[in-house]
């Protein structure tokens, strides 16, 4: 049998140092949820919040729904953050179906219950797949949001990316041009939509370089417990799920707890290969569940410190 230089090599690497041993544990990570609906589901954010807290991030955001329609529950739930941890609250914001002076008056809120940090996006319309379009009074994109949000106070600002190419963008370079325009409007740092393999990151990364975006790019993490909901997710943003994934979790419906090994695992591993090529700050979708999250963060390194209340006592 012929062995290629593929297998020769992840032979090399799978008998060589264990995969999370050299990890030193300084990565910086930040972690997005999302508002509840119900108190159920609020318990559940809670729950994950204080369980992720002592990992010590550098903030965290909390989602604003398609057409602005979580918006008083965005807001309760960035300003319970700021007002009952230790952690910097960064709440989502959007251009969609809002006049200039009402996002600004949003922003104006935020900035007096003292948020500092904004995510500043485009947004999607409330109907599922229909073509986004600017009201008449807002703001026409988020390059614009970013410089009129600048204009206001000098908030911190994270902006989305997208390394397999936003869907409704002409093509990369015009996706790229347009996150520059982000960046060149004010905003710190760029996190990406969520990605499967290492390389689609670093292809990314490399093309932001070449069309002159030096700032921070951020790696978006979404790891993976139900491919189908992720597919419908992936579907959307244009993400694309290698087809090995689904294989994994084949047969594993009725078993929750191998599904979540497997998934730690997979997101792990690319994790693991992103610090290889120099990553040192990752952002978690954590759909509201702490578990795949922490666990990760084991893995490469990070350990858990004495939260606020702990210290009180």
């Amino acid at each position: 049998m012929t062995i290629s230089v593929d297998q020769l090599e992840e032979a090399r690497f799978a008998l060589g140092q264990p995969l999370f041993a050299d990890i030193d544990g300084d990565l910086k990570v930040s972690f997005e949820f999302f508002p509840p609906k119900t108190e159920k589901m609020e318990e559940t954010l809670w729950n994950s919040v204080k369980a992720l807290e002592p990992l010590g991030p550098r903030f965290v955001s909390v989602t604003y729904g398609a057409g602005g329609s979580t918006r008083e529950r965005t807001h309760q739930t960035v300003e319970r953050i700021q007002r009952e941890t230790s952690l910097n609250a960064a709440a989502h914001l959007t251009c969609v179906e809002a006049s200039k002076d009402e996002i600004d008056q949003v922003a104006e809120a935020y900035w007096a219950s003292g948020v500092r940090h904004i995510v500043a996006l485009r947004g999607d319309m409330p109907e599922a797949g229909a073509k986004f379009e600017a009201h008449p009074q807002g703001y026409a994109n988020a390059a614009e949001l970013v410089a009129g949000l600048k204009k206001l106070h000098p908030f911190e600002i994270s902006v989305a990316a997208y390394p397999e190419c936003h869907p409704d963008s002409e093509n990369v370079k015009a996706d790229l041009d347009n996150l520059k325009r982000k960046l060149d409007a004010g905003a710190s740092r760029a996190i990406t939509q969520f990605f499967f393999s290492p390389e689609a990151f670093f292809k990314f990364r490399d093309a932001a370089a070449d069309a002159g975006i030096d700032a921070e790019i951020v790696p978006g993490i979404l790891p993976i417990s139900n491919v189908a909901q992720t597919r419908k997710f992936a579907g959307i943003c244009g993400a694309d799920i290698p087809s090995w994934m689904d294989r994994l979790f084949e047969g594993l419906d009725d078993h929750p707890g191998a599904r979540q090994l497997v998934a730690a695992t997979i997101a792990a591993e690319m994790c693991r290969k992103l610090y290889a090529g120099g990553v040192r700050n990752l952002h978690f979708y954590t759909l509201n569940r702490a578990e795949l999250s922490f666990a990760i963060c084991h893995l490469l390194g990070m350990r858990a410190k004495e939260s606020v209340a702990e210290k009180a006592a």
